[in-house]
């Protein structure tokens, strides 16, 4: 009698649950009866690996997708989800995060593509951040891509596509280099720069960005009425963002960047130089009415601090970082000093709603009488 061929042979499984087989190329084959067809016929799904164990694996783990509720009949493409989730998502941030959501979706859908949703791994997404590192991009892009992947496969789990979030076992993402140091305007600068700035628009907006600390995008779409009359606050209500290559008066940056900051009392006067105005925004440029472009202000920017003798050629959001380090060496507490810069900190916000007004105006006038001239503090 002719002996059956080892590929054609199967091997019932002891518990009963299945039977094996070995396929032509190899492999294996697990065959387990999972239900029954409208006929009455047994529904038979196949699981195939390089081992028995492989295969045995991927069967075990569909039938315990299949009893917790996952969707393992349904396949989802990765692409095809992330698409939809940023089509619900994207309704809740404003247009410049949006931009940036498009951007950082392209590059994740790079990786992951048409793949099915439940057979990425962490160790697939180590991978791809690993590519992403390898090729230079900057560790923050990586991270925005990490977030990113996890917000879409969080919500695949929740809808029971996916049994886990791969992202939340994949090792997170360390920088290979020393973090840079913020810079920052040095002490003795900030007094060259308050004395010898020129006496223009840019001068005293240089002036404004390092007494105050706000932003440039803040700066940019400052208006005249969001000025005291005195010089004595800056309401900051509004901040220009960059769509798609054009520049539109849109809110704060975050919930907290709504806020009103008291000027130290002997740099109130370049606050009203500004404020005297008849245009819609302080920095215009070209058509009236019209905000300014950032790069022509940071081009303005840099002639101005180039031309103070002594003084480094930094960014203008350096002057931030000038205003967070002065008023933390003169003792200013940290809910304080965010309060005044409306950072959007979620575990700082409750104490941003407990600092008192008066604890505000006293940091800020220790900030004016340790750089006011001799003759100012006569004044005050």
């Amino acid at each position: 009698m002719t002996p059956v061929s080892s590929t054609k042979k199967k091997k019932r499984n002891p518990s009963g649950t299945g039977s094996w087989r070995k396929t032509p190329h190899g492999t294996w084959r697990y065959a387990v009866t999972v239900g029954r067809q409208p006929n009455g016929k047994p529904l038979v799904k196949y699981f195939y690996g390089k081992t028995q164990r492989e295969a045995r694996a991927k069967a075990e783990q569909y039938l315990k997708d299949r009893q917790d509720g996952i969707q393992v009949d349904l396949k989802t493409s990765f692409s095809d989800f992330a698409d939809l989730w940023l089509e619900t998502h994207i309704k809740r941030v404003s247009e410049t995060t949006a931009e940036g959501y498009r951007y950082t979706l392209r590059l994740v859908k790079d990786c992951f593509g048409t793949r099915d949703l439940r057979s990425i791994r962490p160790v697939d997404v180590e991978q791809v951040l690993d590519r992403f590192q390898e090729k230079g991009y900057a560790l923050s892009t990586v991270q925005k891509v990490r977030g990113m992947m996890y917000q879409i496969f969080n919500k695949a789990e929740a809808n029971d596509l996916i049994r886990k979030n791969p992202v939340r076992y994949a090792e997170r993402i360390r920088s290979v280099n020393t973090p840079k140091e913020k810079e920052a305007f040095s002490p003795e600068e900030f007094r060259l720069l308050m004395d010898h700035l020129p006496n223009d628009r840019t001068g005293h907006s240089i002036r404004l960005m390092l007494c105050t600390g706000i932003r440039s995008q803040e700066l940019l779409a400052l208006e005249p009425r969001f000025i005291a009359e005195d010089g004595s606050y800056l309401y900051i209500r509004q901040a220009l963002k960059r769509v798609k290559g054009s520049v539109k008066i849109g809110p704060p940056k975050s919930r907290d960047g709504y806020r009103d900051i008291p000027i130290p009392s002997p740099f109130r006067q370049y606050a009203v130089a500004l404020r005297n105005t008849d245009k819609t925004y302080i920095w215009e440029e070209g058509k009236p009415g019209q905000p300014c472009n950032p790069s022509y202000f940071h081009d303005q920017f840099r002639k101005a601090v180039e031309s103070v003798t002594g003084v480094r050629v930094l960014t203008p959001h350096c002057c931030r970082h000038t205003y967070v380090s002065l008023m933390q060496a003169l003792g200013v507490d940290v809910p304080t000093i965010q309060s005044l810069c409306g950072h959007a900190e979620m575990d700082m916000t409750q104490h941003y709603l407990h600092v008192q007004e008066e604890v505000r105006k006293d940091a800020v006038e220790r900030l004016g009488k340790s750089f006011a001239h001799p003759e100012q503090k006569k004044e005050h």
